[in-house]
């Protein structure tokens, strides 16, 4: 095998050897390749990058998040010792404000053991780079069973559910099948349906012959795996992401590449693919460990709730000349055509143990 094969060719190669490939299992090595995977080898965020998300956006998002933090820590009555954890932090801008903003409460940051979880090696740099002059260091584990529950955690988790993948199945005229990557005779990776192997659960709901209905086990064990560690150490995770809040049909994979939806088969490894994060599967499986949930809220109120409008005003007070660029960024982060409706906040925690700020008004 050369070593300029590219992953396309290698997938392409894989699939004609032992057979279509689900689609949850072409994203993660579309995503994750060690040689060419988009985060293991070329993740681009940012205005200049293939796409942008909220702590880029305005530094108002990660301010108030951190003070979420913060008041999540003093309702579980401000524990001398706690675990703020990240999971995918990306370039370390979202901590890096959450900090600055929780220098505001006494006894916070000494006594947090900062962790982030971050499985590409670029991204950890950058993190790195950004958190440099924090007030806390972080130390990085490589997932949620390296976070240990003998002192209390609160987790945060922004655009993660998307970056894990789900399979697809399809509602056709004589049943269901799902939809794979095949090979077609050029040697192209092209859609095509198979017979279920296993992994489906007929839906609950009505799907017309065309429909897709994805099924995320990745999700879903994240969810789990949530539940489990706030059950067990006391504390809350939030996450944040764009997708449904309810159970529903929807194709929902797409591959972004300078900001513009590319073909998700064209060139893997070269763009960001993400799938909608099914929030009712994540928060059905925590409380399957008896972890309590909230229910999902849209970005835009849970950050109207948090006080962004507050936050932006004394932006503006303080930086008059800018107004007209913070105003922009907060509709951005709120408004229903924006990302105020399409993202959604949820919140895992321990049972009994604390009202989780945001779900309180």
């Amino acid at each position: 095998m050369s070593q300029a094969e590219t992953l396309k060719a290698r997938l392409a190669r894989e699939i004609a050897l032992t057979g279509p490939m689900t689609v949850a299992d072409y994203v993660t090595r579309c995503l994750h390749d060690p040689k060419s995977g988009y985060y293991a080898s070329r993740p681009a965020l940012g205005e200049g990058g293939d796409f942008i998300t909220a702590p880029l956006i305005s530094q108002m998002f990660g301010e108030l998040i951190g003070l979420w933090a913060v008041e999540t820590w003093n309702r579980l009555g401000a524990p001398e010792r706690f675990r703020l954890v990240e999971v995918g932090p990306g370039d370390g801008t979202l901590m890096s404000d959450a900090l600055r903003a929780a220098r505001l409460a006494p006894g916070f940051l000494e006594a947090c053991d900062l962790i982030l979880i971050e499985p590409s090696a670029p991204l950890r740099d950058l993190q790195a780079k950004a958190l440099a002059g924090a007030d806390l260091s972080p130390r990085w584990v490589k997932d949620l069973t390296r976070i240990d529950t003998d002192a209390p955690v609160i987790l945060i988790a922004n655009e993660v559910l998307d970056c894990l993948p789900a399979r697809q199945f399809v509602r056709t005229e004589d049943g269901w099948a799902e939809r794979r990557i095949g090979v077609d005779d050029r040697g192209e990776l092209i859609f095509g349906l198979t017979a279920i192997t296993g992994g489906f659960r007929k839906p609950d709901f009505d799907v017309a012959p065309g429909g897709v209905v994805e099924i995320s086990d990745q999700q879903a064990i994240f969810g789990r795996d949530l539940g489990l560690m706030v059950k067990a150490a006391s504390g809350a995770a939030l996450l944040i992401d764009y997708g449904r809040a309810r159970p529903e049909a929807g194709d929902t994979l797409q591959a972004l590449y300078r900001h513009q939806k590319v073909d998700p088969l064209a060139d893997p490894g070269a763009a960001d693919l993400t799938q909608w994060a099914d929030f009712p599967a994540v928060l059905e499986a925590a409380v399957h460990t008896g972890a309590d949930v909230t229910g999902c809220l849209p970005q835009g109120e849970f950050l109207r709730r948090l006080g962004v409008h507050a936050r932006a005003e004394a932006l503006k007070t303080a930086r008059p000349a800018a107004a007209p660029v913070i105003d922009r960024q907060l509709h951005r982060l709120t408004a229903d055509d924006q990302m105020g409706v399409l993202f959604k906040a949820a919140a895992i925690f321990a049972p009994r143990a604390l009202v989780v700020p945001g779900w309180d008004v």
